[in-house]
């Protein structure tokens, strides 16, 4: 079994199966899905994925640049422009896609 695999068990198996191979730990029931997943993954021997370092732009330039394309979205809505009222709004949603991406790796 992989880690992958673990995390995808649901939290009722993954008692179960601590219950068999970890009898000695206590507090199973009330452990969350992440602790039973760190915990088995260890007494099985199983590897956790390193996670990755998101590489490129920092935070705060991410945020300036959906600050600036938020104003440019302003100026495209007055002007009724459609087309580039599009290409504004899925840039913004792009940014704050690899913003959040990247705060979940870190």
């Amino acid at each position: 079994m992989e880690f992958h695999e673990l995390q995808k068990t649901r939290v009722g198996d993954l008692r179960e199966m601590m219950k068999e191979h970890c009898p000695e730990v206590v507090g199973v029931v009330g452990m969350k899905k992440e602790e039973l997943v760190d915990t088995l993954a260890d007494k099985l021997g199983i590897e956790k994925p390193h996670k990755h370092v998101a590489a490129g732009l920092g935070k705060r330039a991410i945020k300036a640049e959906i600050k600036d394309l938020i104003v440019k979205r302003r100026a495209a809505l007055e002007a009724g422009d459609g087309a580039q009222l599009k290409k504004y709004r899925r840039q913004i949603h792009r940014r704050k896609r690899r913003l959040r991406r990247m705060m979940q790796l870190s």
